[in-house]
């Protein structure tokens, strides 16, 4: 099934609990079943790609290896990495798989965000050239990282802009918006400027709660408990629960030429947990995303 605006194949990115880890067929077949087009995988293997294709479904998105350690502090760690995803890159692209999914997250999030964004530069331009030379594109997703530092590059326009051009051809952006919303960044402006090199879309969303904000503000409660999945003043929702504006954000990529997938990353409190509970939240969003 596809997306109303713009006919973009719907899919989601494979979770980490067991019945979606535990069997990659059974989980295509459930996915084929329900009317889901792709999967996003981890590490993707050429036999995983095969059980896809023979499902009749899309490989999404291939997970680079380790990315939180690619710019780890140990300097033989990162040569490492670097070059096992060098080569990760060429023979999953061979197998079929044209998408590959990365943070940049800084192995010292203490250092200073100048520091580390040269650093970046460093550890993922070959990556990014090894994408470029196979056809395929490694997409940066703006996670901004964990507390209380919030490290993690490419998540605002600043890091985006200055990262795309500096690795060049070969990188790419995984457009989420559930990031910017919580960043307070405006999502849609965000997309008019990137859109031409986003290769591959996450459709989750944000819920802000603005009594909360007024209780706490910017700051962490006292007394009262975080969302799951979220802090105290925002949560992050299934498509359709909080304040994206899909319609808007898929004519905008239609009028881009975008051609790839848009998956469903279930991080939802409400959701997450339990079978039944995830299988719902892939399925709502599956059948919203559809009238879209």
């Amino acid at each position: 099934m596809t997306t109303r605006t713009g006919n973009f194949p719907i899919g989601f990115r494979r979770g980490w609990t067991d019945w979606q880890k535990k069997d990659l067929k059974s989980l295509a077949a459930w996915a084929k079943q329900g009317g889901f087009g792709a999967i996003d995988l981890g590490r993707a293997t050429a036999d995983d790609i095969k059980i896809l294709k023979d499902a009749g479904l899309k490989l999404g998105s291939a997970d680079l290896i380790d990315f939180g350690q690619i710019m780890s502090t140990d300097t033989g760690k990162r040569k490492d990495l670097i070059a096992q995803n060098v080569a990760y890159v060429k023979e999953a692209s061979a197998a079929g798989a044209k998408v590959f999914f990365t943070c940049v997250i800084p192995g010292d999030p203490a250092a200073k965000r100048a520091e580390n964004y040269k650093l970046a530069v460093e550890c993922f331009t070959p990556i990014a050239n090894a994408c470029r030379e196979a056809g395929a594109a490694m997409v940066i997703e703006g996670w901004p990282g964990g507390g209380p530092h919030f490290a993690t590059l490419c998540c605002n326009p600043e890091t985006y802009r200055a990262f795309l051009k500096d690795v060049g051809a070969g990188a790419a952006v995984n457009y989420d918006p559930s990031h910017l919303i919580r960043l307070g960044i405006d999502h849609i402006r965000f997309l008019k400027e990137f859109a031409p090199q986003v290769k591959h879309v996450h459709a989750k969303d944000t819920d802000i709660d603005r009594d909360a904000i007024y209780e706490f503000g910017s700051q962490d409660a006292a007394f009262a408990k975080p969302h799951g999945f979220g802090q105290w003043s925002w949560r992050y929702t299934i498509p359709g629960h909080g304040e994206t504006r899909w319609n808007e954000a898929f004519k905008i990529l239609e009028s881009a030429g975008f051609k790839g997938v848009v998956s469903v990353e279930l991080e939802d409190e409400n959701f997450n947990g339990s079978e039944q509970g995830e299988q719902a939240g892939l399925l709502y969003p599956l059948a919203y995303l559809r009238g879209v």
